[in-house]
């Protein structure tokens, strides 16, 4: 990666004298970071966005009103505490003040969780859970108690985030290997009295966030413990303030509307074919940060790539995720016994998650009724969009029966990020890939193509985080920044239609 070597001043000094021109693609967190840094740098930068609104998969809905009413997050919605650079970023966006706890999948004794004898408490589920994984364990091997517990709630966890795919493709003897990482480990002082003993998976994961360093699985363990850790944050009033104070920073213009359908790569800098209704147009860029999700960019028409790089993007793997989200007439789950955290209760349904009630109460209360990522999302997005929401709420009745009450239900949401046009995907994963593969897939993904830079979860080290998109887009300013002039002088940033119209 090119670093600049000058002295912050000088570089500030020449800059003004000889700014860029640059075009970014995508208003997302990874776009919008690019652009807010390359301005502070001195640079001239426009955003082309599809969409009408900023943020790409950091979504946040409000029912009755945004104003006033409960608020549900579609697309990002937690924020792990080593995450340096997001809270970095949230506190230099006047945010701090707004930062919350996440209250993640069983963290609280109320929640429930799917057991091969039926749906549980978490407060009860442990003999269950114990004598499953025992079933499954040789015979001939010997455990200590401590472990096999926490073993078998770490398997509850794999079974509550990872897809049902991609848990048929692990090892065989994943237990034994959840086993071994436990080993030498201290486990009693996680153990937790209640109606059963059992383990405080998140204050456990908390304190041994390493424990699977060992593992050839360690992007998926390192997952795992991310995403059940007590240390996770959101904020209070939604998590897309971060794109949208972004966006208000900015100088320059975010052109909404604006669907890229081709890139072409010349010697003298990128010719951009943008979309806008029926009107295709094209415009000659010096300097171009692509931050559209490779998903998406293998759809469109692409020259003058090398080979790896087009590879790199036709093989890039997403997976779909889905969120249902409910408008309660109020939050019923509290009545339950249920102050918040998060439930896994299999099936279509996923992940369920009760978001804290923060709105006026008499406006009612959003629940997260349905989360999954994976292959599983596809199976719910087939069912037809009018028969979707009753048979996610039918399914999840089962442990919420007030669903079912004449009045409770005011409003439903879907996003499917599969389906979504801008995105064909939740995230890029790379949980099967060993640490090495991993790292050479993530750097060919940033890797430039003359004037054409990247960027997006897609091209970090934070996949699917928006760590990874703030990682990646400070990354790709940075190298713009450092970059010789192009050859040819400087050209406006004005779009010439293209003769035909729509392509």
């Amino acid at each position: 990666m090119h670093t600049n070597l000058l002295p912050a001043d000088a570089a500030r000094w020449r800059t003004r004298r000889n700014p860029k021109r640059v075009t970014v693609i995508g208003a997302g967190v990874a776009g919008l970071v690019a652009a807010y840094e390359l301005e502070r740098l001195g640079h001239s930068v426009e955003v082309l966005e599809s969409r009408l609104w900023v943020g790409g998969r950091v979504r946040t809905h409000g029912f009755a009103g945004r104003a006033r009413g409960p608020l549900a997050e579609l697309g990002a919605m937690r924020i792990p505490a080593s995450h340096h650079r997001t809270m970095q970023w949230i506190d230099r966006l006047g945010l701090s003040d707004r930062v919350r706890q996440f209250r993640t999948l069983f963290s609280d004794d109320g929640n429930f969780l799917e057991t091969p004898a039926g749906h549980r408490r978490v407060r009860d589920a442990s003999p269950v859970l114990v004598e499953e994984f025992r079933r499954r364990l040789p015979a001939d091997r010997s455990y200590r108690d401590e472990s096999v517990l926490c073993a078998a709630w770490l398997t509850a966890s794999v079974n509550a985030v990872a897809p049902g795919a991609f848990q048929q493709n692990l090892h065989a003897d994943l237990n034994l290997e959840l086993l071994d990482l436990l080993d030498g480990i201290d486990v009693r002082p996680f153990l937790v009295d209640g109606a059963a003993e059992r383990v405080d998976l998140n204050r456990f994961l908390a304190n041994n966030a390493g424990f699977a360093a060992r593992s050839r699985l360690q992007h998926f363990f390192d997952d795992i413990t991310t995403e059940t850790s007590s240390e996770l944050s959101r904020l209070e009033g939604g998590m897309d303030q971060i794109a949208r104070r972004l966006a208000d920073r900015l100088r320059g213009p975010v052109h909404h509307g604006r669907k890229v359908v081709g890139l072409h790569v010349r010697d003298d800098g990128v010719v951009v074919e943008t979309r806008r209704g029926l009107a295709t147009a094209a415009s000659h860029c010096d300097y171009v940060l692509c931050t559209v999700p490779f998903s998406v960019l293998r759809g469109i028409r692409l020259t003058g790539f090398d080979d790896a790089k087009l590879a790199a993007v036709h093989d890039m793997q997403y997976w779909p995720a889905t969120k249902i989200a409910v408008h309660c007439r109020e939050a019923f789950w509290e009545r339950d016994g249920i102050s918040g955290g998060g439930s896994y209760t299999g099936g279509l349904v996923g992940q369920t998650y009760y978001p804290p009630v923060e709105s006026d109460p008499l406006l009612g209360a959003a629940l997260l009724a349905s989360y999954r990522i994976g292959p599983e999302p596809d199976a719910l997005v087939k069912v037809p969009r009018e028969k979707r929401t009753r048979v996610v709420l039918d399914e999840l009745s089962v442990i919420h029966p007030q669903l079912t009450e004449p009045g409770m239900v005011l409003d439903v949401v879907t996003q499917a990020w599969g389906e979504d046009a801008a995105s064909l995907g939740g995230a890029s994963v790379r949980w099967s890939k060993d640490i090495v593969t991993a790292e050479e897939e993530r750097a060919l993904a940033a890797q430039p193509q003359g004037t054409l830079f990247f960027a997006g979860e897609h091209c970090s080290s934070y996949p699917a985080w928006i760590e990874g998109a703030i990682e990646s887009g400070l990354a790709a300013a940075q190298e713009i920044h450092a970059c010789a002039p192009v050859a040819q002088p400087v050209r406006s940033h004005g779009y010439r239609r293209i003769p035909g119209g729509a392509a």
